[in-house]
């Protein structure tokens, strides 16, 4: 399944659950004017093969990770979500300046705001099932 992602596009798997990250993909998703991503739970078929893929430990990263399947590379916390936000728009691209910081620094407050997302932003008891006119942005 890895193998036909489109060579254009980059995955986004995410935490269907939490509603912090699905507020975060409906955000991306309307800043794409590029169509550069798709999108997927991690909890899904094709999140379980890339997590295998890369020997991911989700006790470790549990909340987004951006899959270049034009490199095979995986990129996590602060660095996945800067490239994303690298690819958008302004003044989101805007937010790639945090480059500068040292990813230790910057995997610190992801972390921090990755183990309370549940208790700040809530979670669902599914994953967020999209409307008919996204679900081509969503794999399986």
């Amino acid at each position: 399944m890895i193998d036909n992602i489109p060579k254009d596009k980059q995955v986004i798997l995410f935490d269907g659950v939490c509603n912090l990250c699905n507020s975060s993909v409906l955000y991306v998703i309307k800043r794409d004017k590029k169509n550069k991503f798709l999108f997927a739970p991690l909890q899904s078929e094709i999140g379980n093969e890339i997590i295998e893929e890369f020997k991911i430990d989700t006790k470790k990263t549990d909340s987004i990770l951006l899959f270049d399947p034009i490199n095979h590379k995986i990129y996590h916390k602060s660095s996945a979500a800067l490239r994303i936000a690298n690819q958008l728009n302004y003044p989101t691209k805007l937010l790639s300046i945090f480059f500068i910081i040292p990813t230790v620094l910057r995997d610190l407050v992801y972390n921090y705001i990755a183990k309370n997302r549940y208790k700040w932003f809530g979670r669902k008891d599914a994953c967020m099932i999209p409307t008919p006119d996204l679900q081509a942005k969503f794999m399986k």
